[in-house]
């Protein structure tokens, strides 16, 4: 009996703390994506306020989107969730050198597939923009501008696919906060050119707006470098090969063609979102892309690093046979994906009004505007849940070599997404077609959840359920006090500014975030949410161990 209790003892403490070093590596990938949120968001400040919201902006939105589509569906997202289980399984069970010459083919294999689509693409890229964006052609100049930036951008996406690919690399060797920065250097790419090459062209008699597409191959070689010099470390050196037969070669590209499918479900709507806001009025492409990205922000934070970090765990316990530790990988995602993104949505719509002022109410980015984007993000932030559920699910199931779910998922959200479009763009514009995305999402996440539950029966539905409920009233709890202390008490203290008004919104929101993060692990304790107090435990440990290190730091001085 007392050998019993032992072992199960030792099988808690064993899980406990694998559970905190899941949550550690989410930690450090989610500060380094933080980082690169930040710098996004100072990107889309200086775009912000360079060019405010109108003509050229839509026609830099719709530009970019058509490689960026291309690159979420190829690329980071299909490519990802091939890739990375057929790797891990070799790092797992094969030498080196066989390791290394799939890292080969597949980056082989991709420059020159996709080398070909870009060529295709800037060929065809009339025709392609005219078909996406037809409401251009009733402005002046919008579509010629739009085709232009579409045959600058498109070579991005051999950058990009190729930084897919060392970053699951990394991310299988273990190396997670390299990759999850990178982006960073993208964001200082576009910035750079915002401030330099836009003035050049403008100087030079073109469009400066021209400026930020060339920005787009600046700071994706910057992104694609330092991943590379990276895996040098490690002793990898990347050698272009024809040698296309590779076993795991073909086994990737049979999981890529139904992933892409399978994961296409935002980007599909993304793009029929663009192809009828371009019919509205101008600026309404601009509304939805700024919003869009405020609520990738909390997307990127935690759902792409949760899904960085449980990825390759998954790929590793599935190839090893490990089901009970896979079962609870995916309980222990979930259920911290619940834990940071429903009290992101209920911050993002409750303080809508102060963070996009702070961030884009600069230059030409008028209060209008502001009001206007606010709309569109209170509709992206409903499935901003679904979202990041459906980043850990969809490619658990290539995981297991499994492509219809995904693809079954993915087809019935944009037929979903099709139906609550053309019905909700007619009463609600633009935050019709934000907010049927979002629905669309929640479905995806659904059926996803329902079918990864028939293949592991072991996964804890009532502990999901009672955390998500949990989580959903203290993050209610919270969102109503902070919209009451803003709307009924800090508002009133702006005169104070003198009509400085970033200062003010400054200031709401240092000290409202804070204190919304206190209410929220005040409350989940009181709620017993099980994943607040493991993150709580984690924070405890990583303040001691700074403060032991600045403890000893001053003892030796």
């Amino acid at each position: 009996m007392t050998a019993n209790n032992e072992n199960i003892t030792e099988t808690t403490v064993e899980r406990s703390a694998e559970k905190s070093g899941f949550v550690k590596n989410v930690g450090y990938v989610g500060f380094a994506t933080f980082i690169s949120r930040i710098f996004g968001l100072l990107r889309e400040q200086t775009f912000a306020g360079l060019f405010g919201a109108g003509v050229f902006t839509d026609a830099f939105n719709a530009a970019f989107r058509i490689p960026n589509l291309l690159r979420d569906l190829f690329a980071e997202g299909a490519l990802s969730s091939a890739f990375v289980p057929t790797f891990s399984e070799y790092k797992s069970l094969k030498t080196e050198s066989e390791t290394n010459a799939l890292a080969n083919a597949v980056i082989s294999a991709l420059i020159t597939v996709i080398g070909i689509i870009c060529v295709a693409g800037i060929y065809f890229s009339e025709d392609i923009v005219r078909y996406m964006a037809p409401g251009f052609e009733n402005t002046p100049g919008k579509t010629e501008l739009t085709i232009l930036m579409t045959k600058i951008t498109f070579p991005f996406l051999i950058l990009v696919a190729v930084a897919a690919v060392f970053m699951g690399m990394l991310n299988s060797y273990g190396r997670f906060f390299i990759p999850a920065f990178a982006p960073t250097l993208f964001n200082v790419g576009m910035i750079l050119s915002g401030f330099s090459v836009c003035y050049v062209l403008k100087y030079l008699g073109y469009q400066p707006i021209i400026g930020m597409a060339w920005g787009v191959l600046i700071g994706g070689s910057m992104q694609m470098a330092i991943q590379y010099l990276s895996l040098k470390k490690l002793g990898y050196r990347f050698k272009f090969t024809f040698n296309f037969r590779n076993e795991g070669l073909a086994r990737i590209v049979k999981l890529m063609i139904p992933a892409t499918i399978g994961l296409a479900a935002t980007q599909v709507n993304v793009f029929i979102n663009t192809w009828l806001a371009s019919r509205l009025a101008d600026g309404a492409i601009s509304y939805l892309n700024y919003s869009f990205r405020l609520m990738q922000l909390p997307i990127g934070l935690f759902g792409v690093a949760i899904s960085s970090v449980t990825l390759p765990l998954i790929s590793a316990q599935i190839a090893k046979g490990e089901k009970d530790k896979l079962s609870e990988t995916i309980t222990s995602a979930l259920s911290l994906v619940f834990l940071l993104t429903i009290p992101s949505t209920f911050g993002l719509i409750f303080l809508k009004d102060p963070i996009i002022s702070l961030l884009y109410e600069h230059g030409r980015f008028t209060h209008a505007d502001t009001i206007n984007t606010g709309y569109a993000l209170i509709g992206y932030s409903v499935g901003l849940v679904g979202y990041a559920a459906v980043k850990i699910l969809a490619p658990a199931f290539y995981a297991f070599n499994e492509t219809r779910i995904p693809v079954l998922a993915s087809i019935a959200s944009v037929i979903c997404n099709i139906f609550l479009n053309f019905i909700l763009v007619q009463k609600y514009s633009y935050f019709g077609l934000a907010l049927a995305t979002s629905i669309t999402m929640i479905l995806n996440f659904i059926i996803l959840f329902v079918f990864i539950k028939l293949r592991i029966r072991a996964i804890a539905v009532k502990k999901i359920a009672f955390a998500f409920v949990k989580i959903t009233a203290a993050s209610l709890l919270m969102g109503v006090v902070l919209f009451y202390l803003y709307d009924g008490v800090f508002i009133h203290m702006r005169p104070i500014f003198w009509g400085f008004d970033t200062l003010f919104n400054l200031f709401c929101l240092c000290v409202l975030i804070p204190l919304g993060v206190l209410m929220l692990f005040t409350f989940g304790e009181r709620l017993k949410v099980e994943e607040v107090n493991t993150l709580a435990a984690v924070l405890r440990d990583k303040s001691k161990k700074i403060m032991n290190s600045a403890i000893n730091l001053s003892k030796t001085e």
